[in-house]
């Protein structure tokens, strides 16, 4: 599969509150621009693939989204991975184009928990509410509070992550909060479970996203000014609840990274720029782990002294990622991989010519991965 598929479009909404705004009516603008990056028209498209609103789920909203955008498509549907749906949707897509089923698909999501319902956000998980385990930070700051009593991994390793995210986020004009974090205002941020504080926690936003998928043969057969090859791709999944968990410190990440990096032909040495997803800071470090970057509990120290910052040896979420660009799931992180490699983002990485992308759902049950390259 290596290379026999690209991205051919990329497109995104404005990040924000957006009031008014349906979860359609956002995923037909990101779909427009991303058709329109492509430079091919909707009537192309016989593959939709959607990820499930998170904020308010619907029953057929593939469907939907199709009668809404005029498609008839011959493959697709609703996908639910929680965060790690688009790049699984993107695998989909890719191997249904190599198995004949489609020639053009698109990608999308759209949410709107910031004007809309936050309760998938904010509910109790299974039988722990009695303890006060309400609302998705918990499980995430039960993990962090592992990785730092297993391997001394300190807050201002976890701030060293979230200020380079910041520092990304401010130079990117499309990004919801456009405000640097120095180290020391890290340090004074209000605690909203120990050890995560307010900007150790992504943004709520409401927005949506699209991709174009086709195959490399078919981008040049319509003249695709700026294909981006897609080299690997790979998905790891757990079943297990954080409380029912043998290990806190480990993710199916290393077992989603295997695969695409097989699939490549590369090694995490190869790799130029990474989006890694970041709801919470202890995600992206825990998934350095996983990915090969450096080994198990060395995280801490890999993220130090600017090493994660533009400039450094693997910069990092170089849009601003879920704590700086926007809170949505995902697949914004695919489009800036894409702008990377096509040499186009605000924040470029000189000479960049691979990128990782990871994508996460629920409290580190699912995991996708996909890298992307010239």
């Amino acid at each position: 599969m290596r290379g026999k598929a690209v991205i051919a479009g990329v497109g995104h909404t404005a990040f924000g509150k957006l009031e008014g705004r349906s979860t359609v009516s956002l995923n037909i603008e990101a779909a427009r621009k991303a058709l329109a990056d492509a430079g091919i028209d909707k009537s192309m498209v016989d593959g939709l693939f959607v990820k499930a609103p998170t904020s308010k789920f619907e029953m057929m909203y593939a469907q939907k989204l199709a009668e809404a955008m005029g498609l008839m498509p011959r493959i697709g549907g609703v996908y639910d991975h929680g965060g790690a749906s688009n790049i699984s949707m993107i695998s989909y897509a890719a191997m249904a184009i190599d198995a004949g089923q489609c020639e053009v698909a698109l990608v999308c999501l759209a949410d709107n928990p910031a004007t809309g319902s936050r309760h998938a956000y904010e509910k109790s998980w299974g039988d722990d509410d009695v303890f006060g385990w309400f609302g998705t930070p918990s499980g995430y700051a039960m993990i962090a509070q592992r990785h730092m009593a297993e391997f001394g991994t300190t807050r201002d390793q976890l701030g060293a992550i979230v200020t380079a995210c910041r520092k990304h986020g401010a130079a990117n004009p499309n990004a919801q909060l456009r405000k640097p974090l120095t180290l020391e205002q890290y340090r004074q941020s209000r605690l909203i479970v120990a050890p995560l504080t307010r900007d150790d926690c992504c943004l709520v936003s409401d927005g949506g996203a699209a991709v174009v998928v086709m195959s490399a043969e078919r981008a040049r057969q319509l003249k695709v000014s700026k294909p981006v090859s897609i080299l690997g791709f790979g998905q790891g999944q757990t079943s297990w609840e954080v409380v029912q968990r043998p290990v806190l410190t480990g993710t199916a990440a290393a077992v989603s990274a295997q695969t695409a990096f097989a699939m490549a032909g590369l090694k995490p040495a190869d790799i130029d720029v990474a989006q890694l997803y970041d709801c919470f800071s202890i995600v992206p470090l825990i998934t350095l782990e996983d990915y090969g970057f450096c080994k198990k509990g060395e995280g801490g120290h890999f993220v130090e002294g600017g090493r994660v910052e533009v400039g450094g040896d693997l910069p990092l979420n170089t849009a601003g990622g879920l704590l700086s660009e926007t809170g949505m799931p995902g697949l914004q992180m695919v489009i800036e991989g894409v702008r990377q490699i096509r040499g186009e983002a605000v924040n470029q990485v000189r000479g960049a010519q691979t990128c990782i992308v990871s994508n996460q759902g629920g409290i580190m049950h699912t995991h996708a991965t996909l890298i992307l390259g010239q």
